[in-house]
């Protein structure tokens, strides 16, 4: 270390790379105490560290972090020391000892890109690539409260960086070994990615090629030898090295992952499924249509990657190929880094691509992969500079060119960062919520893809009602009632003022129907023909909104009327008439009320009144056109009028917006079956099934179609089951598809 400095004492590029690393180091944790908590943080994860902390305590008798949710797939060794940290020094507010530790992580991610970039370009570089992850909105706001994905990538590129530590000195003349630091190191890191999700080991694979490249560069030609001579020595003891950090590192990996460490192998592989093939789909806002995040398009990961990073590390990523990261005279251990470089950022997205994964949320399932690419493009803006600054050839007595390029590259680099470093300005602490002008910038964005999805503010939404909320004649208990269908989070942020407040769980499109006094909501999951319509939005009764470059993210509604809500405890007693006396009230109130409208057309329905149901539902389309509740009530009342055509048109579309959404199929099949159109029918039936929706009531009207074929019932299930099977094939889902074909097989 006394070294470094003393060889760079005069260096003024080495000097600001200190400098920006160390005010980095106070100042990320700093910024992170203004975050609110992510949406995975209060109902999953900070439990799950409890629970695995418990397990530990009682010598693995509390063995409730087996069955949690799905979270025993998951390393949660961050969540499992912030809570060690949060119970020991007996800290209230857990949130802000987690943040603080997750900037430090992210702290940790931005020195590494900084140290790759410098170990590959030099102190300019390596300055560059630090200031341009700083400034990646999406990565420094995940940075404040993401403990899945940034302790990820935390692993992820310390990794990177140590593995080509290891075959630098690998390759060194005369040293044997690389540093045990070195080989340390490596271990902990490739500890600290599998800790957290097993799709850390794909590090291994970094290595593993890696050091496929490097042997292969081992083979050396003299000018004396007819044959080229392999460093068989070598590159044997770096085979044995590497296999002992991977073993050495996984099992120091799942030290503190209790599912794993029950069957290491085994249970290792079955976590890997489990997140391979993850069930969960949600449907979210991308490109201005609510779409299911397990029927993305091809390129959604790639395009939200390049639509809100800053444009200046496209720009040097593209930079950096065109002037030599690649050339001959980088020498072959050097070009074996850039290539590796290069891709640790490719390889992941492309295998998202190819693979069809179910990710949502932005792209932040692959945010261990942006780290690389933001080191090769402040390694392209040097190798930039470099060209202006010396003549071409002339690097080894380097002659100087007018400073007038380099002056102008640095402005035009500066430049480029404009955008982002407002965005930061503005919008802290939701700096996540960013787009670039390849998207037109965040105001643009707006009802085109989601905003706040990870729900980082619903603690200042929560905060503003804490501080201005007050009780009113509508108030029904002696708390205020806080509605929100984030119920975890609100309730964290209101533990201190449980005396006044008092959270309960709401929906945003049934909000009308349940009790509450003031509710929060993040804008997320809410159909863009809502968002963008003037009739309806914002909402009557919003008090305060949240919002990021002029747009909402997060609203406050108080409640001025609730006969909304006494019409639904009337119609769930049946009481209609006195139900429709209330809504009509809440009409005059505000006539564009969802729930209103939903709930009058149900009743409307019920009683054989298709054209006042059409008139709910034609109301309801006037801002939002698509919603799947009020088609489908339209499309019953079109059925009751006997209009079967108009009827089938409407369920059609209604699949074509949700795909999902099972009561369309049911419908239709009824339809079809009244037609004697069996084959109709059947079509519905295969449908649900290639959306694994099929049900016991759809098993037994299909079985009875086959019977109504001729078939008996021991060949109409055997039918069903290799139909399935042959669904889930196509699917990608072998082993499901092997249970129904041995299902077939046994009838």
């Amino acid at each position: 270390m006394k070294k470094l400095f003393t060889e760079n004492r005069n260096n003024l590029w080495f000097w600001l790379f200190i400098g920006v690393a160390a005010v980095l180091f106070f100042v990320m944790p700093i910024m992170s105490k203004d975050a609110g908590n992510s949406g995975d943080e209060d109902g999953f994860q900070i439990p799950q560290g409890y629970n695995v902390l418990n397990y530990y305590k009682t010598d693995h008798a509390d063995s409730t972090c087996m069955t949690f949710e799905n979270l025993k797939y998951y390393g949660c060794s961050f969540d499992v020391i912030t809570a060690w940290i949060n119970e020991t020094f007996h800290v209230e507010s857990i949130s802000t000892t987690r943040h603080i530790a997750n900037a430090f992580l992210g702290w940790v991610v931005v020195l590494f890109v900084g140290l790759i970039a410098y170990r590959l370009g030099g102190w300019r570089a390596g300055v560059m690539a630090m200031l341009l992850m700083f400034l990646s909105p999406r990565f420094l706001g995940h940075s404040f409260n993401n403990p899945k994905d940034i302790p990820l990538a935390a692993g992820v590129i310390m990794s990177i960086y140590y593995i080509m530590m290891f075959f630098r000195q690998a390759s060194e003349a005369g040293r044997k070994l690389p540093k045990w630091s070195t080989m340390i190191m490596l271990v902990l890191s490739l500890a600290l990615a599998i800790s957290i999700r097993i799709g850390g080991l794909i590090i291994i694979g970094y290595f593993g090629l890696w050091g496929l490249l490097w042997a292969i560069s081992l083979r050396q030609k003299n000018d004396n030898q007819k044959k080229a001579d392999y460093d068989w020595n070598r590159f044997f003891r770096a085979l044995g090295l590497a296999i002992a950090i991977c073993i050495i590192g996984f099992f120091v990996g799942i030290l503190l992952w209790p599912y794993a460490m029950q069957s290491p192998i085994k249970n290792s592989i079955d976590s890997y499924h489990a997140m391979s093939k993850f069930a969960i789909a949600i449907r979210q806002i991308y490109n201005g249509q609510m779409v299911w995040s397990d029927a993305l398009p091809w390129y959604y990961t790639p395009k939200f990657i390049f639509t809100t990073i800053p444009v200046a590390v496209i720009l040097g990523w593209l930079i950096y190929p065109v002037f030599g990261a690649f050339g001959r005279k980088e020498g072959k251990l050097r070009q074996i880094e850039n290539i590796m470089i290069y891709f640790c950022f490719i390889f992941p997205v492309a295998w998202i691509v190819y693979t069809k994964a179910n990710v949502y949320g932005g792209w932040r399932h692959s945010l261990f992969a942006y780290p690389p690419m933001v080191a090769a493009a402040g390694l392209g803006f040097d190798a930039l500079l470099k060209k202006l600054t010396f003549k071409k050839g002339e690097e080894e007595q380097p002659t100087k060119r007018s400073p007038i390029l380099s002056i102008v590259a640095y402005v035009a680099i500066a430049l480029t960062l404009v955008g982002p470093v407002r965005h930061l300005c503005a919008n802290h602490p939701y700096e996540y919520i960013y787009f670039n002008e390849l998207a037109g910038g965040t105001k643009k964005a707006f009802g085109q893809y989601e905003m706040d999805y990870y729900y980082h503010s619903m603690r200042e939404a929560t905060e503003w009602v804490i501080k201005n909320g007050k009780p009113s004649d509508l108030q029904t208990g002696d708390k205020i009632l806080v509605g929100t269908w984030h119920t975890n989070s609100t309730k964290y942020f209101l533990r201190n003022d449980t005396t006044q407040f008092k959270h309960t769980f709401i929906r945003w499109y049934q909000r009308g129907d349940k009790d509450w006094d003031y509710a929060v909501f993040p804008l997320t999951g809410i159909d863009p023909d809502y968002l963008r319509s003037s009739k309806v939005f914002p909402p009557k009764d919003m008090v305060h909104q949240i919002t990021v470059d002029g747009v909402p993210v997060a609203i406050v509604l108080q409640r001025h009327d609730k006969n909304d809500y006494y019409g639904t405890k009337y119609k769930e007693e049946k009481k209609y008439d006195s139900a429709m006396m209330c809504y009509r009230k809440a009409l005059a109130y505000n006539p564009y009320n969802e729930a209103v409208l939903l709930d009058m057309a149900e009743i409307y329905l019920g009683s054989q009144m298709a054209d006042s149901c059409i008139l709910m539902c034609q109301r309801f389309f006037e801002f939002e056109p698509n919603n799947d509740n009020a088609n489908f009530y339209y499309a019953n009342a079109l059925l009751q009028k006997k209009d079967v055509n108009k009827c089938i048109e409407v369920c059609n579309n209604i699949k074509k917006h949700n795909f999902k959404y099972t009561n369309a199929y049911q419908l239709l099949m009824q339809i079809y079956l009244q037609q004697n159109n069996l084959v109709a029918a059947e079509q519905e039936i295969l449908q649900l099934i290639d959306i694994d929706q099929l049900d016991n009531q759809m098993v037994q009207v299909y079985v009875s179609i086959q019977k109504a074929k001729g078939l008996d019932e021991r060949t109409s299930y055997k039918g069903l089951y290799s139909t399935i099977a042959r669904s889930l094939e196509r699917r990608g889902k072998k082993q499901e598809a092997e249970t129904y074909l041995n299902y077939a097989k046994n009838m």
